[in-house]
């Protein structure tokens, strides 16, 4: 009986033996404070030997007594002192991660970071939980999926398998479902005459596709500036943003077209700023109308000559009064900002 007790003593300890020397790293087992020091704790975790837990590697360090028992994993197979270094608050972590895998349902949606790549497709960690995304289920906009390694996506469950801890995961369903209410949510909001900011997509010869939070609209090079331009890139740069105003809606074919330079002032606008009412101007007439006659200013304002108010005579017509490219000298008797309408007065005529 007693060569018994001792062959299973010997055989429990090469058990043991063998436990220890499966240790590694990112492991997690369960185990008990033994001794507490300024540095750390002594924590045992089976085995002969027992392991080092660092100050650093405890969140709540002061509030824990020697007999606490709680998981931890492994970070390192061997510290200065020979014993397994492992932490309190990756284990922590990792519980943590896990819950919250095993809360998700078909249909979840939740965010990873990607920690692998295949031509397969993408893969990740939740906790003890394996993360795959098809490669049919990745980002349309994702080009070089090499790229993907350490960015965090937002994904959505489609399969789920809790026994064996595997989710499968849709970044393009969901990235669709958003793309869908997005557009809901715009085309229920767009109007004429509406301010948005918009994202220079691509310039092209003829105009600009701009992106308003995910629709895409089109902005003509006409629209760009008051000058003449030759390309639109002259005005926007790709991948920039933008103040736009909408000047034309069209629901049933799904178009939205954009001004730029109806948000600047026109050139007509600041010179018509610069003039003061009842003071007097030189300028030239540059169009003879039934009722009066357009006249340009030096500095580029035009205004409305009346013919009321070019002469006292109620019998003569305005080619009478004045002639085309003739000079004269006009009084500002009203000026309108917001509908950029001048109205004159002759006053001399020049030639």
């Amino acid at each position: 009986m007693e060569k018994d007790s001792k062959t299973k003593e010997i055989f429990d300890m090469a058990m043991i033996e063998k436990t220890f020397t499966s240790y590694k790293q990112g492991q997690m087992f369960d185990g008990v404070v033994l001794i507490k020091r300024d540095d750390g704790f002594i924590f045992n975790i089976g085995g002969k030997n027992d392991a080092f837990l660092p100050k650093e590697e405890v969140n709540d360090f002061e509030n824990i007594k020697i007999g606490d028992r709680f998981k931890v994993i492994i970070t390192n197979s061997r510290n200065e002192e020979g014993m397994i270094e492992v932490s309190k608050d990756r284990a922590d972590n990792l519980i943590l991660a896990t819950q919250n895998a095993n809360k998700l349902k078909l249909g979840s949606k939740f965010s990873f970071v990607v920690s692998d790549v295949s031509k397969e497709g993408l893969y990740s960690k939740m906790g003890e939980f394996n993360i795959f995304v098809p490669y049919s289920q990745i980002s349309n906009s994702t080009k070089d999926i090499y790229k993907c390694v350490g960015k965090q996506f937002e994904g959505i469950v489609t399969e789920l398998d809790k026994e064996n801890k595997s989710i499968i995961a849709s970044i393009k369903i969901l990235e669709d479902k958003i793309k869908e209410t997005n557009e809901l949510l715009f085309w229920n909001s767009i109007f004429i005459n509406k301010i948005v900011r918009g994202k220079v997509v691509k310039n092209l010869t003829y105009g600009s596709i701009i992106d308003v939070g995910g629709v895409s609209c089109f902005i003509h090079i006409s629209n760009l500036a008051y000058k003449h331009i030759e390309n639109p890139s002259e005005i926007l740069k790709e991948g920039e943003e933008y103040n736009f105003k909408v000047i034309e809606v069209d629901r049933e074919n799904k178009k939205v077209n954009l001004s730029f330079k109806a948000l600047q002032e026109s050139p007509k606008l600041i010179a018509i700023k610069e003039l003061h009412k009842g003071a007097i101007y030189k300028g030239i007439v540059i169009k003879i109308l039934q009722f009066g006659a357009i006249v340009k200013l030096e500095n580029g304002a035009t205004g409305l000559l009346h013919i009321k108010n070019a002469t006292e005579s109620n019998n003569k017509n305005i080619y009478e009064i004045v002639k085309l490219d003739q000079k004269v000298e006009v009084e500002v008797l009203d000026k309108n900002e917001e509908e950029e309408r001048v109205s004159f007065k002759l006053i001399n005529i020049l030639d």
